[in-house]
């Protein structure tokens, strides 16, 4: 993954390769058009997502047409979601190609501490607080593979292992900013097992593999 971008993203001077470049400037429109996938699905269906069943429109703000569902959920609701799976991560990239410059140490924050928090933030959403269905599903969203597991099968092993790698991912993150020779394989390996909420984790650990 060469740096062929001339921009400058990060207090090391350093850009973001070519196609991270354009996939976060994909994925932030995919954000945009998954949002409104979401929202379509209101104007549709009396309640497009059974977990929050307040989330509803009035019969007369409607559209007279109900969309089939794909388990749980509308299907401009499940691609909407799904395009927010995919999409996620250019935001950490977005942040860092905006701001890293700005804060000592931008690489390790935007490109794995925060994505890091946001697994460990996530995994505990859902764990303790999303109002689950029943039955689990295959098509429940979750931003990483290892989520995705305990989401569609609500075993909590998953969910523990899902804790695991965020973990790892914040002590990838204190490695980096303490410069430690194992940073670079720990923020590999929680880019690897976090996939794909862990790409800009997983793109940094492998520039640093490259540059040792």
């Amino acid at each position: 993954m060469p740096d062929t971008s001339t921009a400058v993203v990060g207090p090391d001077r350093h850009a973001v390769s070519r196609w991270l470049e354009q996939y976060t400037t994909v994925g932030l429109v995919g954000l945009v058009v998954g949002t409104g996938l979401c929202l379509a699905a209101l104007v549709t269906n009396p309640v497009p997502d059974p977990s929050f069943p307040w989330l509803t429109l009035p019969p007369s703000l409607r559209l007279p047409i109900e969309q089939p569902r794909i388990e749980h959920w509308p299907i401009s609701y499940t691609v909407g979601i799904w395009l927010w799976v995919g999409c996620f991560p250019s935001l950490f990239l977005a942040g860092y190609r905006r701001w890293g410059s700005r804060v000592r140490r931008g690489a390790e924050l935007w490109l794995v501490g925060l994505p890091a928090l946001s697994m460990l933030s996530l995994t505990t959403y859902c764990r303790f607080f999303w109002p689950k269905l029943e039955p689990a599903t295959w098509n429940a969203p979750s931003y990483t593979l290892v989520c995705w597991l305990y989401c569609s099968s609500y075993d909590p092993l998953w969910s523990n292992a899902a804790y695991a790698v965020a973990l790892l991912g914040l002590g990838a993150a204190a490695l980096a900013i303490r410069r430690h020779g194992l940073a670079p394989i720990a923020i590999v390996g929680f880019g690897t097992l976090s996939l794909p909420l862990g790409l800009p984790a997983l793109y940094e650990g492998y520039r640093r593999l490259q540059g040792s």
